[in-house]
């Protein structure tokens, strides 16, 4: 029965297909309302990026819960997290790590009961699909949507950033390299947006281009390592050291629109998510597109 009950789910998420994601109720905005994501491509992280998120979430008085199910078990079973100890280092007086496998567990009130005081939420990176299976539709879903409705930050790494989308990228049991696989149901804290990372370390850039073409409903997002965008409402803001690239598969019509699938986005620059396009700053000809 054990083994019944991490099929049924499985099964049933592949038979969701992507034309569900066409579908997905109309939204005021892209991004949250009144919190805020920061999503980072990976990699290792630089100063910006943490006092960012920590800022986020109230500064020293943040309550910051750690959440690193994507990991593998051998790690888990350390029993140490080395986002706690940085954050403690790094003046967070209030830090908890919350990790379960199981999604019944995920459903009760004792597990979510530090979400309910949180400030801000950290994803810790792995692969993605484990956050599904936990998380999707379950009670502490609720009160991840519940902390940013209330003004909180939910940030995350690699697979921690992934599963922010709607639609779930590298999601498959099998590895990373299945783009479109068993697991494409992201957590959808950022709507109509299929999110990839590590995209210029690992020499993914054009991954995405391809998805996009045959999803234009969904717009592509991928981040490079040491990177992040910081989501609220219909923007989001790069920051960090390297680069992100949109892919809008509505967009590509001509031969050389076909040869430069995506934009490239660096530090500083911002882009509105519902007109999908570059968001102009004042005296920076670098951001006009």
């Amino acid at each position: 029965m054990k083994l019944l009950s991490k099929v049924i789910p499985a099964v049933a998420l592949v038979l969701i297909t992507t034309a569900d994601f066409a579908q997905q109720k109309t939204t005021s905005f892209a991004g949250p309302e009144k919190g805020t994501l920061v999503i980072v491509g990976g990699g290792r992280l630089g100063p910006e990026i943490w006092a960012r998120f920590i800022e986020l979430a109230g500064g020293a008085n943040a309550r910051i819960v750690v959440i690193p199910t994507a990991g593998e078990d051998s790690a888990l079973n350390i029993g140490k997290s080395f986002e706690k100890e940085l954050l403690l280092n790094l003046g967070v007086q209030n830090v908890v790590v919350l990790h379960t496998r199981d999604p019944k567990v995920a459903n009760t009130d004792s597990f979510v009961a530090p979400i309910k005081r949180a400030t801000g939420i950290w994803f810790v990176g792995g692969r993605q699909w484990r956050l599904a299976d936990a998380y999707l539709n379950t009670l502490a879903h609720k009160e991840f949507n519940a902390l940013l409705n209330r003004g909180g930050v939910i940030g995350g790494t690699s697979a921690g950033a992934t599963i922010q989308g709607s639609f779930l990228f590298r999601g498959d049991t099998k590895g990373n390299n299945v783009l479109v696989g068993d697991h494409i149901q992201g957590l959808d804290f950022i709507h109509n947006v299929a999110i990839d990372q590590h995209i210029l370390r690992r020499n993914r850039q054009f991954d995405l281009a391809g998805f996009v073409k045959t999803h234009p409903e969904l717009l592509g997002i991928g981040i490079d390592e040491n990177t992040a965008v910081v989501v609220q409402k219909n923007t989001f803001e790069v920051i960090g050291s390297s680069y992100v690239a949109v892919y809008d598969g509505n967009t590509a019509k001509s031969a050389a629109e076909e040869s430069k699938p995506f934009t490239f986005l660096g530090k500083g620059q911002r882009y509105d998510l519902k007109e999908r396009k570059l968001i102009p700053v004042p005296g920076n000809p670098a951001t006009a597109n």
